[in-house]
């Protein structure tokens, strides 16, 4: 009778390690298949992102485009790095539902303790999508206003007229005042006294506008004639005449600088009164 054991052994070795072939295929696969995948779709956001910024001639659009590219790219090879690995895992007998509870307390942990950081990121990561800030702007971010020097998706920077800079997290940002979008309004409210004749202050105030804006350094800066809106209130000591200028984003201070310098001294020539607070005292006789 001829002995089957050795052949029995032998073909069972075969079969084992024919299986361990087939699982190191198996798991060379994944790993291809998500190189391919980041590969891939990395380089279908680079394409893209080349393609929106060669389309925009805004330096601080392209900018966005480049930072938001680089967010999206970063997630691709987050998640698909992460499929893998589970699917891996799962090859080699490893039970990925103990992990993934694990990871899940893990990750519930550290979402207490990082949530401001999670919102700042969230949050930066659509004022940027949004398009509400860019590079360049003057905006006021609650108690903080001054010129944007850095959008990232963590803060804000910004630096004031006195030259101070503010780090503003992006996720202590309720509501975003932006001073340097399409046109700016120089809101100019004049004072006379209450003996003047409101009329020729106005045409006064109209020929000083029109001066203004037919100055060459001023005419590319004024969009627009000057809106007089007429006697805004009485004050105790004045009449106050409200007007505005139609300017270019971030004009609106020189320009209402630059129009109440010129309309002081065609008061003075014209002697419209401005006025100063003043008290009258009734005597008994």
């Amino acid at each position: 009778m001829i002995d089957t054991t050795w052949i029995a052994g032998l073909l069972g070795d075969r079969e084992s390690w024919g299986s361990v072939a087939m699982t190191a295929l198996r798991i060379a696969a994944i790993v291809i298949a998500a190189w391919l995948s980041i590969v891939v779709g990395q380089n279908a956001v680079r394409r893209l992102r080349v393609r929106i910024a060669n389309r925009l001639d805004d330096r601080e659009a392209v900018q966005r485009a480049e930072t938001l590219g680089r967010v999206v790219r970063y997630l691709i090879a987050v998640v698909v790095s992460a499929i893998a690995l589970m699917l891996v895992l799962g090859e080699v007998g490893v039970s990925v539902a103990p992990i993934l509870g694990a990871a899940g307390v893990a990750g519930l942990a550290i979402g207490f303790g990082a949530q401001s950081l999670v919102k700042d990121y969230f949050t930066g990561f659509f004022l940027l999508l949004e398009n509400q800030i860019r590079q360049g702007d003057v905006v006021k971010l609650g108690e903080h206003s001054g010129l944007v020097e850095e959008v990232t998706l963590r803060y804000v920077r910004l630096r004031d007229y006195d030259g101070n800079v503010h780090f503003v997290p992006n996720g202590q940002i309720s509501s975003v005042v932006n001073m340097a979008r399409g046109f700016a309004q120089a809101v100019i409210d004049v004072s006379v006294a209450y003996a003047t004749d409101i009329d020729n202050a106005m045409k006064v105030m109209r020929e000083v506008a029109a001066e203004l804006r037919s100055d060459p350094a001023y005419s590319g800066r004024i969009l627009d004639d000057i809106d007089i809106a007429g006697v805004d209130k009485w004050a105790d000591s004045a009449v106050i005449i409200r007007s505005r200028f139609r300017v270019k984003p971030l004009e609106q201070w020189a320009v209402r600088r630059e129009y109440l310098r010129r309309l002081k001294a065609a008061f003075d020539r014209c002697e419209i009164e401005i006025p100063f607070p003043q008290m009258k005292l009734h005597l008994p006789a």
